[in-house]
């Protein structure tokens, strides 16, 4: 993450409330490095939860083995809970039960108003079955908040940062978003908008030149991307071939990137990216 003039880690987003998603799996681990990290860097309050499907209560597990299923989980949490306090951070430990995970996820954000949701990419089964495709583009589409999905094996880092823009409201909160990024963290910005047609490229043109504008008077260092093709395919590539640190886009969008962040492309994007993704609502 950046540092300030006296070389101490800068806050990289402003949050007072973190919730840190986990399933007990080292699919979580990404996500419970940076959570904490986060948390502590900017004295926010940590919640860690976790989610177990009733229908796991259902199927054929006897008590005893449900039982044991807490028991491990709720040991899981608290060895965060650990982590964190070892760093100074406040952390509360949920365990939580529900019909549908992304539903027991967004309840408990509402209720503690979270301010980002961090989230590991990948999961298993039951209380596992989290964080990647319908799971995680249903915790994108319900949440009021941000939602920051960490690879495994990913840091999250703002020295050069890719802004998916399509001109729309949620496509300029991404823009906004990653260029507070930048300038916390010193980073630099590619500003990215793909087209299908001749015909889009103009406008694909204007939406990336508003992020110049914007960056410019920012004093911050930007490129700017308006190729042909699938959005999600063109961002994954950019971000592998520049080895990027950071992905900041908006949920929904209309033209471009209108599918990006809906569906089977919500997936793609965030099953291929090499770094952590950033997804931005606009207010």
């Amino acid at each position: 993450m950046g540092e300030s003039m006296d070389n101490k880690p800068m806050c990289p987003i402003k949050t007072e409330r973190i919730l840190l998603v986990t399933d007990g799996t080292n699919y979580s681990d990404g996500a419970i490095r940076e959570g904490v990290k986060f948390a502590a860097l900017c004295s926010s309050r940590l919640y860690a939860l976790s989610v177990i499907e009733e229908e796991i209560r259902l199927e054929a597990m006897s008590p005893k083995d449900f039982e044991d299923m807490e028991v491990e989980i709720l040991s899981h949490l608290e060895e965060i809970k650990l982590k964190a306090s070892k760093e100074n951070v406040y952390c509360e430990t949920i365990l939580s039960h529900g019909n549908e995970i992304y539903q027991g996820i967004v309840e408990v954000a509402n209720n503690k108003n979270i301010n980002m949701i961090i989230i590991g990419r990948r999961g298993y089964t039951g209380v596992k079955k989290l964080l990647f495709g319908e799971v995680a583009a249903k915790i994108i589409g319900h949440a009021s908040c941000k939602v920051l999905v960490v690879p495994r094996a990913a840091r999250f880092e703002c020295k050069n940062i890719i802004i998916g823009t399509d001109g729309s409201l949620h496509g300029k909160a991404a823009v906004q978003e990653g260029i507070e990024i930048a300038k916390r963290c010193g980073g630099s910005i590619i500003a990215i908008c793909t087209c299908r047609t001749d015909d889009e490229l103009e406008q694909a043109k204007v939406n990336v030149d508003e992020v110049v504008e914007i960056a410019q008077k920012e004093n911050i260092s930007v490129e700017t991307l308006t190729p042909k093709g699938r959005s999600f395919d063109v961002i994954v590539d950019v971000a592998n071939e520049r080895a990027s640190d950071l992905i900041v886009v908006g949920a929904y969008g209309t033209t471009g990137l209108k599918k990006l962040f809906m569906g089977n492309s919500t997936e793609k994007v965030i099953g291929m990216a090499p770094c952590a993704v950033l997804v931005v609502k606009a207010q």
